[in-house]
């Protein structure tokens, strides 16, 4: 094996393997400190040095092995900070070591710890501060395991010892025990004043954003700029969303919150070098609030940092998107394409896009609303858009007109680099001309080529390349199930085949989570997020008006 390669294999277990000797390297000081110091020694030591600095010496050990402890949460998470303070009490606590009464074995062993963690410098990339921080419950509580069961280590030892009948030695052991409870109890009460720091200065959950809230603000500048965002980015403006801002404030991470399940809404957005400090300080906070973290809408190029997580990856469905370069309706496959759209221009359809702010809402409402009562289910929300004045005012809207009225709109996602846009809503009159939506694709793909955008995202096929073999996963082979002979739920092969019409490229989208039996459940609260709970979800359309039967209800 390589160099390079057993580099690479250091580094990867390095994290885990610092944690474990900062976690040894604490209980061996607070055991120290709790314990008997030999008389032999101490004796010794007390000709040559003041008792107060030997006191001094134990009672700072106790408190650095404290905080060793603490800190390898923060190695566990890669912290750089958290690995440098690692080294510095390492450090200081071998030194402080003989001063406790010439404890050169302890020295030994706290040296050979920061040698196996000084080395690995390059496995703690995270640059955050040790007071981002989140310290969980649980990570306490181990804590104050140890720091009980070097109490009664030290109670035990101390009751074996207690029958000396010289005086210099009884005067010796009873100083000892002092200077023991201590550093004990100095480290009971930075335990303590640890938890209650935690408690009030734990970030709590972030507030959901409205257009009044300031971080709409810095939302919109961020989308206008970002180096990584895809059309679904602009989710971030529907008003339903948590938001987690980089320390620079050019980055944000978008969550929505149902019971204990924080549901992550794509990567973040922004700039790439902060991508994985958002994941990781996500997840941490996720996990302070005892709350089970989970990204939704993954492409295949966020798996590598969330892989980095520790999660489980599940893949959920494809998303169609057509490269608009050579788009064209000419060919035989394009032949219905090209007669459908013909015919709904012959009738007399003419396509608009109007920029931001432009569009008549009043009229735009009105065709929302028989749409959606001829529809099952609610208004969407969260991984889709709903229909809100202030939020269709985000966006470019396409209008398709018909003897000088609106029969059919989309509102439009752009992407600040213009590789792609898509669209959000989409909702027709049904006494307009015959497959109008052909009409309204074909029309926004030609102009979205004629505005330099790369490709038109069509948007998702829920479950749609899901393997059903013996060696699947369980998930995907239940999937493949549902999205074979689950029509009378949704129509999968429907959305499938409407969005092949236009020879889209297939790319697979995915759901990660911190254990794989937790997918399931994530899933569930997806879709109650996304259409406004159990009411939204069972929704019937009216009865007087027939259900739609032209198009796909959603991109």
């Amino acid at each position: 094996m390589r160099t390079s390669e057993l580099r690479s294999a250091g580094l990867a277990v390095a994290p885990t393997l610092s944690a474990g000797a900062a976690l040894l390297g604490g209980a061996i000081l607070l055991a120290s400190g709790a314990t008997p110091t030999d008389p032999g020694r101490l004796a010794l030591l007390l000709d040559v040095l003041f008792p107060a600095l030997i006191d001094a010496s134990h009672l700072v050990s106790s408190l650095l092995g404290l905080v060793l402890i603490l800190l390898a949460f923060g190695l566990r998470a890669r912290l750089g900070a958290a690995w440098a303070a690692t080294i510095g009490c390492l450090m200081l606590a071998a030194i402080l070591a003989p001063l406790k009464g010439f404890n050169l074995e302890e020295t030994a062993v706290l040296s050979m710890l920061l040698l196996c963690v000084a080395p690995f410098r390059a496995a703690f990339p995270r640059t955050a501060r040790l007071s981002r921080m989140e310290i969980t419950p649980g990570w306490l509580l181990s804590a104050a395991a140890l720091l009980a069961g070097a109490g009664f280590l030290g109670w035990w030892s101390f009751n074996s010892v207690g029958n000396m009948e010289q005086p210099l030695l009884r005067m010796l052991a009873d100083a000892d025990t002092t200077r023991a409870i201590r550093s004990s109890v100095g480290a009971a009460i930075l335990l303590l004043a640890v938890g209650v720091w935690r408690l009030f200065a734990t970030a709590a959950t972030p507030a959901v954003a409205g257009e009044d809230d300031p971080n709409f603000a810095r939302v919109r500048a961020i989308l206008a700029s970002a180096e990584t965002a895809e059309p679904e980015s602009n989710l971030a403006l529907l008003g339903d969303k948590r938001f987690l801002f980089s320390d620079s404030g050019e980055t944000f991470l978008m969550f929505g919150v149902r019971g204990r399940s924080w549901v992550a809404m794509g990567p973040p957005v922004g700039r790439r070098a902060e991508s994985l400090e958002l994941l990781w300080r996500f997840r941490e906070m996720a996990d302070a609030h005892a709350a089970t973290p989970c990204f939704y809408g993954l492409d295949p190029e966020d798996l590598v940092e969330v892989v980095e997580l520790g999660f489980f990856i599940q893949k959920t469905g494809e998303s169609a998107s057509v490269p608009l370069e050579d788009f064209s309706l000419a060919g035989r496959r394009r032949e219905v394409l090209r007669r459908n759209w013909r015919k709904a221009g012959e009738a007399g359809a003419r396509f608009e896009v109007l920029p931001p702010g432009k569009a008549p809402i009043g009229d735009l409402k009105h065709i929302s609303d028989q749409w959606l009562a001829s529809h099952a289910g609610s208004e969407k929300a969260f991984s889709l858009g709903g229909f809100e004045p202030r939020y269709v005012g985000e966006f470019p809207v396409a209008l398709v007109w018909f003897e000088d009225r609106i029969i059919a709109f989309a509102t439009l996602w752009p992407a600040a680099s213009r590789s792609s846009f898509s669209m959000d809503l989409m909702r027709y009159c049904e006494d307009g001309p015959k497959n109008i939506m052909d009409f309204l694709f074909v029309e926004l793909l030609t102009w979205g080529r004629d505005q330099g955008y790369g490709s038109f995202d069509f948007g998702v096929a829920p479950l749609a390349g899901l393997e059903d073999r013996p060696l699947a996963p369980i998930l995907s082979r239940v999937g493949r199930l549902l999205f074979e002979r689950g029509e009378d739920f949704y129509n999968f092969r429907g959305v499938r085949r409407y969005k092949d019409k236009y020879d889209p490229l297939w790319r697979p989208r995915y759901v990660a989570a911190p254990h794989r039996w937790q997918i399931p459940f994530l899933l569930a609260d997806v879709g109650m997020l996304s259409s406004g709970g159990m009411a939204g979800l069972t929704r019937k359309p009216r009865r007087d008006e027939p259900q739609a039967t032209t198009a796909p209800s959603a991109p």
